[in-house]
């Protein structure tokens, strides 16, 4: 199964009925499509949308877009407001959990996802606000580079988004939570040996003594 369909069936699972969630630009927005029956979570978008769905391809509205300027739907019921509000619903901790790409994530929880120095970038967006304003911060990643360097760090290089605000890191490999402040391996692929992730991991985790394996 490709890497990014694996990760985004996974952490589908993370996601609760009722809840509301922001989707990252990229990979986090394949999650709605795994979501399993029976679990309805209203989409926000921090440039004002709550209730975001799939563009109807035939009647698409201009004046819809997500925050990664894509064309966008809005479900019967949907809302929306300005940034002001917006925003204030995300600082007020009114959104249950946010799903974003990462660059890096450290042992120490924080995270890396918005600038690669030298690189052009358009700015940061709403990640610094969502992952510190959300109850639950996962970030969805493949494990290492394209050129296989780990992501999963003691420290972060890159520049931070946020300090120790990362609950989950979902990858293709392997599922980690934040226990007490400790990084820990809770899940691994079924094809994947603890051994294997410990090769391409930096960061020091241990193992949940519950270790399973990723079942999608």
């Amino acid at each position: 199964m490709d890497a990014k369909i694996l990760i985004a069936r996974r952490v589908a699972q993370e996601l609760k009925d009722g809840d509301i969630v922001n989707l990252g630009i990229g990979l986090p927005t394949m999650v709605a499509n795994y979501l399993a029956d029976g679990v309805d979570i209203l989409l926000q978008s921090e440039n004002g949308f709550l209730g975001i769905c799939p563009v109807d391809k035939e009647n698409v509205d201009p004046d819809l877009a997500n925050a990664g300027g894509q064309s966008c739907g809005i479900i019967s019921g949907g809302s929306t407001f300005d940034s002001a509000f917006s925003f204030a619903l995300i600082r007020g901790g009114h959104v249950d959990a946010c799903v974003l790409g990462g660059l890096e994530v450290d042992q120490q929880g924080n995270l890396a996802n918005w600038m690669i120095p030298g690189k052009m970038v358009p700015g940061m967006g709403g990640a610094m606000d969502l992952v510190t304003g959300s109850r639950h911060v996962i970030v969805a990643m493949e494990h290492c580079t394209k050129t296989g360097d780990a992501k999963i760090l003691r420290q972060c290089r890159l520049p931070l988004t946020a300090q120790n605000c990362v609950s989950t890191i979902v990858t293709e490999l392997a599922v980690f939570r934040f226990i007490d402040g400790q990084l820990t391996l809770v899940e691994h692929a079924s094809d994947s040996s603890i051994e294997a992730i410990k090769a391409c991991t930096e960061a020091e985790f241990i193992i949940s003594p519950h270790l399973q394996k990723i079942s999608i």
